[in-house]
């Protein structure tokens, strides 16, 4: 099996963005603690606030789908739920 890589961006609209840079740190301690997880990085565009740049790798498909049932359920989860997403999912299919 090969990694999986997501790549692309989000879009928070500014009532969500306190509480989504609040939480951003603890989303990327406790992804990065998965079991899989190779890179996570998110960043904030420095010319659009409200625009966060994502990468991600994983080991695999397992491991991806695990992060992203873990995410659904997560407090994460919750403050992210009307983002905009804009992502390509490429690797183990």
């Amino acid at each position: 099996m090969s990694k999986v890589i997501l790549q692309g961006y989000i879009v928070v609209h500014d009532d969500d963005l306190s509480a989504v840079l609040a939480e951003l740190p603890q989303h990327i301690k406790l992804t990065l603690q998965e079991e899989g997880c190779l890179v996570f990085r998110v960043n904030q565009d420095p010319d659009n606030i409200n625009r966060f740049n994502i990468y991600e790798e994983f080991t695999n498909r397992v491991e991806f789908e695990a992060h992203q049932e873990r995410v659904a359920n997560s407090r994460w989860g919750q403050i992210a739920i009307n983002i905009e997403r804009h992502y390509q999912i490429s690797g183990d299919s």
